[in-house]
């Protein structure tokens, strides 16, 4: 058995080891890609391809402005060669660096289980170390209740975005932030795009307001197929693709697609590292890790962070409390030195088309917990930017305690919706009333953010 100083599980927000660590001898295991789901397969190579299906469909929507113009070709190997010829090469980068360069550092390539307390094995061989940071995030959450999925192909956005050739016709399963977004670069591409969902609308954890736009808007370019029931997929006709076979609104569905996209969530990968051996308590699925605010489990020196213990699974959250677990790892020895996890006012985006933030409550959120609350909301429209756009569909929601005058929720749906809240995020959290934020800060006329001013001027 090798003994270090530290093991980390995982090489996404893992990875950022600070100079702390330089005198520490330290095992970093990674079963699958360097550098973590982020870099690799979410965040960052979805964005890429967000951007360029961004400018495909500004075509259809020039018009309304007098600019008439046609997407005359989609050259998909050269955007996922302009995406991934980056993004790999800093993976190996990455690796090459932590296995070559790094003299206290050991890199582990292989499934990392732990066989008992603060014991880890990888292909055969043991280590133990006195503190263990968990950072080994999650997988695509495949259904079970689908039948047939095991026996034809599919793909999940660990691999859509590697395709070959840009399908004619796509069918996605879910109606999540991955399926937004996938869903709008591909249709902007050109493919045909089906949801399959099983609920009655598209992005139902927004606010009810921002999900029955975004459902709207959606159904004015994809098909959408609601509250689909007996789920059942087979080979498509002479062994190409896929169909899909169920009942959606109580009438028999049908549905014939190239490439099957399966994008009904992510499963943190408690159970892959079978933290039971260490005694680390889970939430009842035994999927995620629990953890204090100081990101340490139940069992001292064990601690966890990023996807692998957030109901959000958001990568600036995973940086933060990356940043909280190696400062409380290096200062173990000093409680009072800990730092600890806020996670009241997380902010998340939905980079689909339309853009979508929000953060703090919902109205349905506000409504259940009994508070006493104003809302105000303003179109994009009502902006002079927003009528330069000829935008008539775009709005920001905000949610107030009627009482204290602090925002209890932010959303917005339509263009830079994750760059117009961040004000609003920062007023949250220094604890600035409604009434402070619309009148002692200065906003740009006739930009944008006047959306949000308008709304803060009417709570």
């Amino acid at each position: 058995m090798q003994s270090f100083d530290l093991i980390i599980v995982g090489t996404g927000t893992g990875n950022g080891i600070p100079a702390a660590f330089d005198d520490w001898n330290i095992a970093l295991v990674e079963k699958d890609v360097f550098g973590g789901t982020c870099l690799n397969r979410g965040c960052i190579p979805s964005k890429m391809f967000i951007y360029a299906a961004d400018q495909a469909a500004a075509f259809s929507e020039a018009a309304k402005l007098g600019v008439h113009g046609r997407l005359d070709h989609v050259d998909w190997p050269a955007i996922v060669q302009r995406v991934f010829g980056r993004i790999d090469a800093i993976a190996a980068g990455g690796e090459d660096y932590r296995t070559n360069r790094c003299p206290n550092i050991t890199v582990f390539r292989g499934e990392g289980r732990l066989v008992g307390p603060k014991v880890l094995e990888v292909n055969g061989e043991q280590l133990t170390a006195p503190h263990i940071i968990l950072a080994a995030g999650a997988r695509p959450h495949l259904p079970e209740d689908v039948a047939g999925l095991d026996r034809v192909p599919f793909h999940t956005s660990d691999t859509v975005m590697r395709l070959p050739e840009l399908p004619e016709r796509m069918v996605i399963l879910g109606g999540g932030y991955i399926a937004a977004e996938l869903g709008h670069v591909f249709g902007s591409f050109g493919t045909r795009v089906d949801y399959v969902l099983r609920s009655s609308a598209m992005l139902r954890e927004c606010d009810d307001d921002v999900s029955h736009r975004a459902t709207e808007l959606y159904g004015q370019r994809f098909g959408l197929h609601f509250n689909s029931r007996q789920l059942s997929v087979e080979p498509g006709p002479g062994g190409r693709g896929v169909v899909v076979h169920g009942i959606s609104q109580g009438e028999p569905l049908r549905l014939e697609a190239d490439v099957l996209l399966v994008a009904t969530g992510r499963v943190p990968n408690a159970d892959r590292l079978n933290v039971a051996a260490s005694g680390i308590a889970t939430d009842p699925s035994g999927t995620r890790v629990l953890t204090d605010a100081n990101l340490q489990t139940n069992v001292p020196g064990i601690w966890a962070l990023g996807d692998l213990t957030n109901t959000q699974q958001l990568k600036h959250l995973a940086n933060a409390e990356g940043r909280i677990v190696f400062h409380n790892v290096v200062n173990h020895d000093r409680p009072e030195a800990w730092q600890q996890i806020d996670r009241s006012l997380v902010p998340y985006a939905v980079f689909g088309h339309p853009q979508i933030a929000g953060v703090g409550l919902t109205e349905r959120a506000a409504h259940a917990a009994g508070l006493p609350y104003v809302v105000a909301t303003k179109d994009y429209g009502g902006t002079a930017y927003g009528w330069a756009m000829e935008d008539s569909t775009s709005f920001c929601k905000l949610i107030a305690h009627r009482e204290t005058r602090h925002l209890l929720g932010a959303h917005l749906i339509g263009p830079q919706a994750s760059t117009l809240i961040q004000p609003l995020i920062q007023g949250m959290r220094f604890g600035q009333t409604v009434d402070e934020m619309a009148r002692e800060v200065w906003y740009i006329h006739p930009a944008l953010t006047e959306v949000v001013e308008n709304a803060l001027l009417e709570l």
